[in-house]
């Protein structure tokens, strides 16, 4: 098995794997991708020594050192390949693209997308247009549940600190 636009192996975890790069590709990219620990890059399976600590280290190196956060749309299991372990990581395309490494923002440094079989850094005007495209939750977006809304409490309370209120004081609510 060779690694693809959307699979990556890499031998070992280590702390100098540049895990957290690899992972914001795939979360950048239209499709996810896969990422196996214990697979040379020619596709030898070496193994990992421990998976159930190595699957929560890279459960925390991905929750604390990729924004905006990732938990969600990655699937850490463990695998086996004949006699020896693997470890999995499943990453879905993010939906607030673009993702990046907590310590470098959204620079050239920290913002990468696939490319090929490689994770490549994003161009700053890269950046700003998946920015200028990402989709955010605001209170003037979320529509309630109740639409009869007359906010009589709430116009007590002004009236009684003294504020006075026109006939809109509702509607601009």
């Amino acid at each position: 098995m060779s690694e693809t636009n959307r699979i990556e192996h890499k031998r070992e975890l280590t702390k100098d794997l540049d895990l957290e790069k690899e992972v914001i590709a795939f979360l950048n990219y239209h499709e996810g991708g896969i990422i196996y620990i214990g697979i040379d890059k020619d596709g030898s399976v070496y193994g990992v020594e421990d998976a159930d600590s190595d699957m929560l280290k890279i459960k925390d190196r991905l929750k604390n050192n990729i924004q905006p956060s990732c938990l969600g749309l990655f699937d850490v299991r463990a695998e086996n390949r004949g006699e020896k372990a693997l470890i999995k990581i499943t990453i879905a395309s993010g939906t607030e693209k673009p993702y990046f490494k907590r310590k470098y923002g959204m620079t050239e440094r920290g913002c990468f997308i696939r490319i090929g079989t490689a994770a490549e850094p994003m161009t700053q005007k890269m950046i700003e247009e998946l920015f200028a495209r990402r989709t955010r939750n605001s209170l003037g977006k979320i529509v309630s549940r109740k639409q009869d809304l007359r906010f009589e409490q709430l116009r007590i309370f002004f009236e009684e600190a003294g504020f006075s209120l026109n006939e809109n004081f509702a509607a601009n609510l």
